[in-house]
């Protein structure tokens, strides 16, 4: 592995650890992230750039105080690609949330989502410039009350 690869790797379990972990460090944003840096899940839709990233992780975070996210496994590296599969969820305890594809939840509804998911970023020169990820929205969906089980 190159020696490229292997930093590009240590740049997404720091990003991992402060902006997905708990508790978050979202200086990470500035630190990290490209200035138009896309970040893009399915339950929430495309995020670009400094600010909307932080507004979702920011209200993302008041909705599911205790929301953690934290890679299993080995990254994966080649080139300016880094992929990791991840484990995560949170309970929400937080205020209305409706940053969702389907349906929203109360203030403080104590439902819980627990779900996994496999993410590739794309890196150039030290920075993130995309997070494009595929997480199990239909098991988080159905884990808060959306989505039946059945």
């Amino acid at each position: 592995m190159s020696e490229k690869e292997n930093q590009n790797k240590a740049i997404v379990q720091r990003w991992f650890e402060a902006f997905w972990g708990n508790p978050a460090d979202l200086s990470i944003i500035d630190e990290l992230l490209a200035p138009e840096g896309l970040v893009h899940y399915p339950m929430h839709g495309p995020k670009r750039g400094h600010h909307d990233v932080r507004k979702m992780m920011v209200e993302f975070r008041e909705a599911f105080p205790d929301l953690n996210f934290w890679g299993v496994g080995d990254l994966i590296a080649e080139g300016d690609y880094v992929v990791g599969r991840w484990d995560g969820g949170g309970t929400h305890t937080g205020p209305a949330f409706s940053d969702l594809p389907v349906g929203s939840l109360p203030a403080a509804s104590g439902r819980t989502m627990r779900f996994t998911g496999t993410t590739v970023f794309k890196i150039i020169d030290g920075k993130i410039h995309e997070e494009i990820g595929e997480e199990g929205a239909l098991t988080a969906l159905q884990g808060l009350g959306l989505v039946p089980t059945a």
